[in-house]
């Protein structure tokens, strides 16, 4: 089941429609903080992986079958669905909309924070650098 949370950053990047996603981008920490974008990534990952979940996979596991007979593969009913054969209880797809949800705000939390000490962080670099040059300096006379 845990396999099936490295779904949501890929899932994520679909959550958002092209057009606004090349908008939004110029200040990724405002969409990442917008409520309604947190919905949108939410409700979007909840749909696919809703969908996954309902997505048949007894034809495949007759194929794995055909060539491995001792596999698992063999004891998976023919109209089996992934949600099925992962075990999943049916409430997944919500739970895993609402991980989003809470994600989508920390990573908004993050980026807000860079964004508020990038300058000081770029000052910071500026003068480690100046010193390992004035270090260099000292250390060729």
């Amino acid at each position: 089941m845990t396999r099936l949370a490295l779904l949501a950053p890929p899932l994520i990047a679909l959550a958002v429609p092209l057009p606004a996603a090349a908008s939004d981008m110029r200040d990724p920490a405002a969409t990442l903080n917008d409520p309604v974008a947190q919905e949108r990534m939410a409700d979007t990952v909840a749909a696919i992986v809703g969908a996954l979940m309902r997505m048949p996979v007894g034809p495949l596991a007759e194929a794995v079958a055909r060539v491995d007979p001792d596999s698992d593969a063999a004891y998976i009913p023919p109209d089996a669905t992934l949600g099925e054969v992962a075990g999943r209880d049916p409430d997944f797809a919500d739970r895993m909309g609402d991980d989003v949800r809470a994600s989508a705000r920390m990573a908004g939390h993050a980026a807000s924070a860079i964004a508020a000490y990038a300058p000081v962080l770029r000052d910071m670099a500026r003068d480690l650098a100046a010193q390992w040059e004035r270090e260099r300096a000292a250390a060729r006379r």
